[in-house]
């Protein structure tokens, strides 16, 4: 850190001022230089750690790595005294004594599993790496067996890939009214609330709108990138009587649709609520509340 201070006193100065964060400087920094310096910090600037995973991997992409499934060894399990059993079966079975080895007890806790790990690779390969249970994995090869026809390698990352296209249809159908064929268009649909519930075609344009991620933006323009737990925003709050209009409408996570709720009611307003269960916070993404 020190020397990439010394060598790009620039990284200094968007430390001090918030642009860049320590983790984004100690990947940027083996990767600048005369020629390139000025134009990669701009786009580093205000980046989360995976933007500028993105753009290392931009800048130097690696090759795609092999496909790869294994078995990750089990713990020893001890008997009651602290003797290994399959050692005291080979001190058995010797013809010399041998005295069995005594392992020192563990924690009867299973060891944490890892987190999933997804690292760029090039601008657009990554590298997803998991701990899986033996059921998953039974069921992975149930599914390549099943679609040999369209997948013949049996190639692990088209087969999650098209797993995942299948259960993101299914969830955004569901919350987000993302359907091929709608029923219903948005011409045709009242918005005067009737109750909490948005219209689904309501829904499908907000969505599009604001591309799956919530709109919510600070005082310097930055969006929130937050693409999970989205709920629909009044801006004319649903109980002051705002309607479902997709004008009136937006994108929003969890955490920031809370905080323009307390800004709407009131933060002992909405602590009243919340201790009565009355879900005036307007959470909730189906039906806007």
């Amino acid at each position: 850190m020190a020397r990439a201070s010394r060598e790009h006193p620039i990284l200094l100065e968007m430390l001090a001022d918030g642009r860049l964060h320590l983790s984004g400087i100690a990947k940027l920094a083996p990767h600048l230089n005369a020629g390139n310096r000025e134009a990669v910090l701009a786009r580093a600037s205000h980046r989360s750690k995976r933007e500028i995973e993105e753009l290392v991997a931009e800048l130097v992409p690696r090759p795609d790595v092999p496909t790869l499934v294994r078995k990750i060894p089990q713990p020893l399990q001890l008997r009651p005294d602290g003797v290994a059993p399959a050692v005291l079966a080979a001190t058995q079975d010797s013809a010399a004594p041998i005295l069995p080895a005594r392992v020192a007890p563990a924690d009867s806790a299973a060891p944490p599993s890892r987190p999933a790990a997804i690292q760029p690779l090039s601008p657009v390969r990554y590298k997803v790496q998991f701990t899986a249970s033996a059921e998953l994995c039974r069921k992975i090869e149930r599914l390549k067996a099943l679609m040999r026809s369209s997948i013949p390698d049996g190639d692990l990352a088209a087969l999650i890939e098209d797993a995942v296209n299948d259960k993101l249809a299914r969830l955004e159908a569901r919350r987000f009214a993302q359907t091929a064929a709608s029923r219903k268009s948005l011409g045709s649909t009242s918005t005067s609330p009737k109750s909490r519930y948005v219209p689904a075609a309501v829904r499908r344009a907000v969505y599009a709108r604001d591309g799956g991620r919530c709109r919510f933006a600070d005082e310097t323009g930055r969006r929130c990138p937050a693409r999970d737990r989205l709920e629909f925003h009044h801006r004319h709050p649903f109980a002051h009587g705002g309607e479902h209009d997709p004008e009136n409408l937006s994108l929003m996570c969890r955490t920031h649709n809370a905080y323009l709720a307390e800004v709407d009611y009131g933060r002992e307003s909405m602590r009243r609520h919340q201790r009565g269960g009355d879900r005036v916070s307007e959470r909730g993404a189906a039906y806007g509340v």
